[in-house]
């Protein structure tokens, strides 16, 4: 990972772009979705909690637009690793891709658009934790697959920016879980609470 700095330029403003979605995008959501929590401010805005969530989501995409067109212009910036511009880098990155893109879209299959844009932090929980495939095989996948994504995106391109870039991603994830995972938990050891009591 050290050797990496020696070929990317940290200094460069479409990397400093790219660090900077990459870091605000989950802090955004985080923080947006707890405030909703807390006061069901933008259910009352958007007159019901799916409305909201619904519209939150579609912010979080475009936030994620931007951030992989922010990743993908810092690449295109700065020099290839010589080697990295291979056929085989080339073809573990396709596959990392698709492996990825396979996660992500299982998992958003399994959660449907509310579980996957934080519908419990809006009220709208789920029956039961899933755990159907992707979520049999590793916990988060959806963040994992993502991670994977622009990994197998930073081989294709043969880019140690990308590489350093998807470890940010990975850094920014991994603290996002930590932040959200208890959170949800709490959640839904309410519902439990309130279930019992009736």
């Amino acid at each position: 990972m050290v050797r990496l700095f020696g070929y990317v330029d940290v200094t460069d403003a479409g990397f400093i772009a790219a660090v900077l979605s990459i870091a605000f995008n989950p802090l955004f959501w985080n923080v947006v979705a707890r405030w909703e929590h807390k006061t069901r401010a933008l259910s009352q805005v958007f007159g019901s909690p799916r409305a909201a969530c619904y519209c939150l989501g579609a912010v979080i995409l475009m936030l994620n637009c931007v951030r992989s067109h922010c990743f993908t212009e810092a690449m295109k910036s700065q020099p290839k690793l010589e080697g990295l511009d291979s056929h085989w880098a080339y073809y573990l990155g396709l596959a990392i891709l698709a492996l990825g893109t396979l996660f992500v879209i299982s998992s958003f299959l399994a959660l449907g658009f509310t579980g996957t844009f934080l519908g419990d932090y809006f009220g709208i929980l789920m029956e039961a934790k899933v755990t159907s495939f992707p979520f049999s095989i590793l916990d988060n996948p959806m963040y994992w697959g993502s991670t994977a994504v622009y990994l197998g995106w930073s081989l294709i391109h043969a880019s140690p920016a990308g590489l350093l870039l998807t470890a940010v991603v990975a850094i920014s994830y991994t603290i996002a879980v930590l932040y959200e995972g208890p959170f949800t938990e709490e959640i839904y050891r309410q519902k439990q609470k309130g279930v019992k009591n009736k």
